[in-house]
């Protein structure tokens, strides 16, 4: 896995968790967005990071 991409999850985790309503719903929408691309990342036999 990607430092980078961990570093970027985190950020988004602090901003998400510290934001306003609107913010927070838009962090967490980014954040489980950047899972589900991490996810199928692993689980494809392919290393696209």
């Amino acid at each position: 896995m990607s430092p980078l991409l961990l570093i970027v999850l985190v950020v988004l985790v602090l901003l998400a968790v510290g934001g306003g309503v609107f913010v927070n719903n838009l962090l967490w929408l980014l954040l489980v967005i950047a899972l589900i691309v991490l996810l199928f990342n692993l689980f494809s036999g392919r290393r696209a990071l």
